[in-house]
């Protein structure tokens, strides 16, 4: 929705700023122009990146109008299920949760929280932790290396989106200037028409300049810095499982625990300490 609202905001201010100095609308309907610029681009976008950046890439543009990933609601559900899996582990011991585990897809547990179960990423993230643990894992240094390096190595796999749509977003300006030299290529080999047709072409190969520039700086460069930040929004999801894992390891209380995944997190998102109180509270028993 937030990337419909701006796009709209640009496309109403550069447009009707252009109107409103008494420009025509009829000169800036270069369709040829966009063609060279937008195939231009995708071409290049195509030959310097492997299929698998390019593929993301397409998937990535659709999670554009779902607006931000996490809200505090998810955060809510999050610390709740952190804190139930701690409960149970503390009173059951860690091989009740294998079962949950294991064939998380058919497990009641996780059916309890479905904001969470329905984030794959997410819920093979915390899976393969308390398989970890279940198998007898409790050294919490050398968990926490291997949290840090999958979610760096997460991190970098989602930076090479942002980091393609962003070459892509460079390159726009200068994609621009090829269409607007062809057009004035184009210009010179109809030098001998009169003015106001020499006019109409010359104003049509800057069409070309503006179009780079407008998809670049309006459109392409911020579709890559909100990607990054849904991206960021995700690392931190996962950090906040990690605290609470970590904590959890090191022999602090369930609620404890669940305090030390809440500090992870942002404050915008961050349920109060009351809330989440509130909520584990009215969790049903495990």
């Amino acid at each position: 929705m937030l990337f419909i609202i701006g796009a709209v905001v640009v496309l109403a201010c550069v447009i009707g700023g252009y109107i409103a100095i008494g420009g025509h609308l009829a000169a800036l309907y270069q369709p040829f122009e966009l063609v060279i610029i937008g195939g231009a681009a995708v071409g290049a976008f195509i030959i310097s990146n492997p299929i698998t950046v390019i593929k993301r890439t397409a998937s990535a543009f659709g999670d554009l109008m779902k607006g931000a990933p996490y809200s505090k609601d998810n955060y809510l559900e999050l610390l709740s299920m952190l804190y139930t899996v701690f409960k149970m582990a503390k009173s059951k011991g860690m091989l009740a949760l294998e079962q949950h585990v294991e064939k998380p897809d058919e497990s009641t547990l996780w059916q309890k929280f479905p904001k969470f179960a329905g984030d794959h990423h997410a819920l093979t993230f915390l899976c393969d932790y308390l398989r970890l643990l279940t198998l007898g894992s409790d050294n919490p240094h050398e968990m926490e290396a291997l949290i840090d390096e999958e979610i760096e190595t997460h991190h970098a796999e989602r930076n090479q989106v942002t980091g393609a749509v962003r070459t892509m977003a460079d390159g726009m300006p200068a994609l621009g200037i090829v269409a607007a030299v062809l057009g004035v290529i184009h210009t010179m080999g109809s030098i001998s028409e009169p003015p106001e047709v020499l006019g109409r072409l010359i104003g049509g190969a800057l069409v070309g300049t503006f179009l780079g520039v407008l998809l670049s700086y309006g459109f392409i460069a911020p579709i890559a810095s909100s990607l990054q930040a849904r991206y960021d929004a995700e690392a931190k999801y996962f950090q906040c499982i990690k605290a609470g894992l970590l904590a959890y390891m090191q022999g602090y209380a369930p609620a404890v625990a669940t305090e030390f995944a809440r500090k992870a997190l942002l404050s915008e998102v961050r349920p109060t300490f009351y809330e989440v109180e509130e909520a584990v509270a009215a969790l049903p028993p495990v």
